[in-house]
């Protein structure tokens, strides 16, 4: 029997080839997204194409983070269907780039809500499932922006980001005891092959965008500057082929955090580090087993 995956956010870029991955690689995948029978339609109605044409078991949900009312449903229907989610995987993210100054405390909050509070609506609704069966993994698409070097102009993002990171940290040891796995996957940055540099959204206020003219060389030059750190065939496809091999390991042997950075930001360095300090300071005060997901309990 095949373990069930619901993928946040999966219309495009990392999340769409996870999405094909994890199928190919024998899951049963629920990729979601909004507006599928809107401006969605094309990437639904491709990915539908696909599954029936390789025989996957691949299909598309309507599912926006943003909505109570939307996660309930596309859960809801799922689990009608399957019985089970045994993977969540936390996709869905936006980009923002512009002077920190300029965004609108409305619009911060907003890039929080897509890349916090949306996670944690899915997790209120898919937790008490996974808490019942004491069974389930929950594996974040995190961000190198969190321990590595990141250029400026990124700052509410970056702020989000981590945010998230740290709320899946903490989360990780409530869990734990409930058999539920926690795995957070770091991409850097992917200047091609997603559209998240060219869909980031920048700052209304214009005006106090135009009062850092003088840093125009460097928001005009921030993709460039990072591909010119890239190798060639560079692509975020590795970022999903190393989801399907975290996967892939045996329950409760996934590692806590893996970086998947082409770049050499710094990442991958700090992060381990950072393994090591976490793990040394839970055992300290002796809680080193909420760092490992309990047994089921029989």
């Amino acid at each position: 029997m095949s373990e069930v995956v619901l993928i946040t956010g999966a219309a495009t870029g990392i999340g769409r080839l996870t999405a094909e991955a994890l199928a190919r690689g024998g899951y049963t995948v629920y990729a979601s997204m909004r507006d599928v029978n809107g401006r969605n339609k094309h990437h639904g109605d491709t990915l539908t194409a696909l599954a029936a044409a390789e025989g996957l078991r691949l299909e598309i949900v309507e599912l926006d983070i943003l909505s109570d009312t939307s996660v309930a449903t596309a859960i809801e229907m799922i689990i009608g269907q399957e019985g089970r989610i045994d993977i969540l995987i936390h996709n869905a993210g936006h980009l923002v780039m512009g002077p920190t100054e300029a965004f609108s405390p409305e619009e911060i909050a907003g890039n929080y809500a897509v890349n916090v509070i949306g996670a944690h609506r899915v997790n209120r609704t898919v937790l008490p499932y996974m808490r019942a069966r004491e069974h389930g993994t929950l594996l974040w698409i995190s961000s190198t922006t969190v321990h590595g070097g990141f250029p400026p102009f990124l700052g509410p993002y970056a702020a989000a980001k981590s945010a998230m990171d740290s709320l899946a940290g903490s989360l990780a040891l409530e869990v734990s005891r409930f058999g539920i796995e926690t795995v957070m996957v770091s991409p850097g940055a992917f200047t091609a092959g997603t559209e998240h540099f060219p869909k980031a959204s920048h700052p209304a206020d214009h005006e106090r965008t135009a009062a850092y003219a003088r840093y125009d060389d460097v928001t005009g030059s921030i993709g460039d500057r990072l591909s010119a750190l890239m190798p060639a065939e560079a692509h975020p496809q590795v970022v999903a082929d190393e989801v399907l091999r975290i996967l892939n390991l045996d329950h409760g042997t996934r590692p806590f955090r893996t970086v998947v950075d082409l770049l050499g930001d710094g990442a991958e360095e700090v992060a381990e580090v950072a393994g090591k300090v976490r793990t040394a300071f839970f055992g300290r005060i002796a809680l080193d087993d909420l760092l490992i997901p309990a047994a089921k309990h029989e």
